[in-house]
């Protein structure tokens, strides 16, 4: 009898991977690419841009938008893969690597790393500059167990400031996360705290992995496993004063990275983790919140 719950667990779990009224699989992730940890649409080269986080190489791959082979690569000169957890662009096409993954709360060399628009033809480049930063709120490295609010997956740029949204790790989680902001130029800065809201109190279903901006600036949304969470009718970079809307994706995975394509068209992608992800989706935010 237990052997045939288990079965029937596992069967259920598999389903919701494979189908979903909310999610369309359009291709699966090259093989090259295990561990996609961000993703994000240039227009101007119509590439999904995409990277891996620690342990994989330092370079940058250009995704064929409509069949997802690799048409570009890039290595980063004199650059270390530590945890490179998210990518994405400013307005004028120019791409920035987050190198801030930080599971255990030690590190004290995060960064974010410029790569100039012009140079996305190259098989390798050196960053333009680099931004590190600290979160002053942060004394102990690691902090206590209950405290292990300082690992971020995912960030963007807008209006030449980044928008940090911490993975709360803490012993006893609650779903709260932070919301810090850097100034988009080289050097050291203290980040910012400018916001603190809570996801749900269950981990696998709301711990944060990835964020992103709408290109008309209307639309903020924060990526977990099963769900995205949306704010709306914002003004200025007062995001978590907007709109609030969970929207349900009816989709369990590994999901690491979105962005938007325009204003309605979102792009997914999850990890392979035992057989199940490693494809790229594509939803519609309309539809998704017509559905919450």
């Amino acid at each position: 009898m237990k052997n045939y719950i288990s079965f029937l667990a596992v069967f259920i779990v598999l389903a919701c991977q494979q189908n979903s009224d909310s999610l369309t699989t359009i291709y699966s992730l090259p093989k090259k690419l295990k561990e996609v940890s961000g993703i994000i649409y240039l227009p101007q080269n119509k590439l999904l841009w995409t990277l891996e986080d620690s342990g994989n190489a330092n370079s940058i791959y250009g995704l064929n938008f409509k069949t997802g082979i690799i048409e570009k690569e890039i290595t980063l000169n004199n650059t270390e893969n530590i945890d490179w957890e998210d990518i994405t662009k400013d307005g004028q096409g120019n791409l920035y690597i987050g190198d801030f993954g930080n599971n255990d709360n030690v590190r004290q060399d995060l960064c974010i790393y410029k790569i100039n628009r012009n140079e996305l033809t190259k098989t390798s480049v050196t960053p333009a500059y680099k931004i590190s930063f600290a979160y002053p709120e942060q004394k102990a490295f690691p902090p206590k167990k209950a405290a292990l609010f300082y690992d971020v997956e995912g960030f963007f740029e807008f209006k030449n400031n980044f928008y940090l949204f911490t993975k709360n790790r803490s012993k006893g989680f609650d779903g709260t996360a932070f919301v810090y902001k850097i100034p988009n130029t080289p050097g050291f800065h203290n980040a910012q705290r400018i916001g603190t809201f809570k996801t749900c109190d269950n981990y696998n279903h709301c711990a944060i992995t990835s964020a992103a901006i709408s290109p008309d600036a209307s639309k903020v949304i924060i990526l977990c496993h099963d769900k995205i969470i949306a704010f709306e009718n914002f003004k200025e970079d007062f995001f978590l004063k907007g709109k609030r809307t969970n929207l349900k994706l009816n989709h369990f995975s590994q999901k690491e990275a979105v962005c938007f394509i325009d204003n309605d068209l979102l792009i997914i992608a999850d990890e392979k983790t035992k057989k199940i992800g490693g494809m790229v989706y594509k939803t519609s935010f309309k539809k998704l919140k017509s559905k919450s």
